[in-house]
C-alpha cells in the first residue's frame, strides 16, 4: 500500500518539477515575459521571479530524488519480510539417495551441506 503512495508523490512532484522548468525562460525572461512584462513589480520583478524558480527547481528535484530513494527501501524491506515459497523450496532441497550412498552435492546451492 506505502508503495502508491510513494509512486503517486513522485508523479505529482515530477508534474510539478516539469511545470516549474516549462515556465522558466531560458533567454532570461521568466514568468514576467509571459504575464506582459511591465507588470513584473506584481510579482516582485524578474529577478526574484528568476530566483524563486530557480529554486523551486531545485527543491522539486530534491524532493525527486528523496522521495524515490525512500519509496526503494521500502520495496526492499517489503520483500524480505516474506520469504517466498520458491525460495525455501530451494534452501531446503534433499536430493533423493539411497541409505548406502554418499549424500549428492546440492545443485542448486553449491558449497551448502545437505540435510537428511
Amino acid at each position: 500500500m506505502s508503495l502508491y503512495v510513494f509512486i503517486l508523490l513522485i508523479a505529482v512532484v515530477a508534474f510539478l518539477l516539469v511545470m516549474v522548468i516549462m515556465v522558466q525562460n531560458p533567454k532570461g525572461g521568466g514568468l514576467d515575459a509571459n504575464f506582459g512584462g511591465g507588470g513584473g513589480n506584481m510579482f516582485g520583478g524578474v529577478q526574484q521571479t528568476t530566483d524563486f524558480l530557480d529554486k523551486a527547481t531545485w527543491y522539486l528535484f530534491g524532493l525527486l530524488v528523496v522521495l524515490i530513494l525512500l519509496s526503494n527501501s521500502v520495496v526492499i524491506s517489503s520483500t524480505q519480510v516474506q520469504d517466498s515459497p520458491v525460495k525455501e523450496a530451494i534452501e531446503n532441497h534433499v536430493p533423493p539417495q539411497g541409505e548406502d550412498e554418499k549424500p549428492m552435492p546440492n545443485p542448486i546451492l553449491p558449497g551448502k551441506e545437505d540435510k537428511k
